[in-house]
């Protein structure tokens, strides 16, 4: 997913990471290894990421969550000439 999301020009730097969820599913409480992804894109571009995800998706209902970040100047400008 994040090649294709870099590929695509929709992020400029997916970062990964392995995390361990506990959570409650169907009324059982559930234990799994799963994998974080911070996508670094364009606030432009959100309506398009949230629908990649959710067709790119294996979860019926994937954590989307946004926000709006202030970057140096310096990051700004690489992000805006890689996307």
């Amino acid at each position: 997913m994040a090649k294709l999301l870099i590929k695509n020009k929709l992020a400029a730097c997916v970062s990964i990471k392995q995390i361990f969820s506990i959570y409650k599913w169907d009324d059982d409480i559930e234990e799994t290894k799963e994998f974080e992804i911070t996508i670094k894109s364009k606030l432009e571009f959100k309506d398009y990421l949230i629908e990649f995800l959710n067709e790119n998706s294996t979860y019926d209902v994937p954590q989307i969550i946004y926000k709006k970040y202030n970057a140096e100047m310096k990051y700004y400008d690489w992000l805006n000439k890689t996307i």
